[in-house]
């Protein structure tokens, strides 16, 4: 790959609000909401594990301790731009964020897991499928 000069493309997330999209990478951190959204994020996480989700670690593909890969997989740009949009969308409007590489399975269970204890409906779009989830169920019918 070196030789060729190929580049795998960085994962990103987008998410529009106010008529500006915004984007996050892994661990964002220039987002100017940043640690509004780190906040709601751990918020959001604690909830979740409250009410069954527990983190698929295979997801994480680096050789570290389960703790960092839960850490890890807690910074996906998908997760970080669908808990912008549990901050900024208003109630009873669908959270749409769209992903440029295709959605991990932590990632989509973490989506459904934010519909079902949130009341939310999500629109995620990946690069191979759309995702409409409501009441925690997908309609790709968790196609893998």
């Amino acid at each position: 790959m070196m030789q060729k000069v190929v580049v795998k493309e960085p994962g990103r997330s987008w998410i529009e609000h106010d008529q500006v999209l915004h984007t996050f990478h892994a661990n964002d951190r220039s987002h100017p909401r940043r640690e509004e959204v780190f906040v709601k994020l751990k918020e959001v996480s604690v909830r979740l594990k409250e009410a069954g989700y527990v983190p698929d670690l295979s997801c994480a593909l680096h050789d570290v301790d389960e703790e960092q890969k839960e850490k890890m997989l807690l910074g996906h740009s998908e997760k970080l731009a669908l808990t912008y949009g549990l901050i900024v969308v208003p109630e009873g409007a669908p959270i749409r964020v769209i992903k440029n590489l295709r959605i991990c399975a932590d990632c989509h269970s973490f989506a459904k897991m934010v519909s079902k204890v949130y009341g939310r409906k999500v629109c995620l779009r990946d690069k191979n499928r759309f995702h409409l989830i409501t009441g925690g169920i997908c309609s790709c019918g968790d196609y893998w």
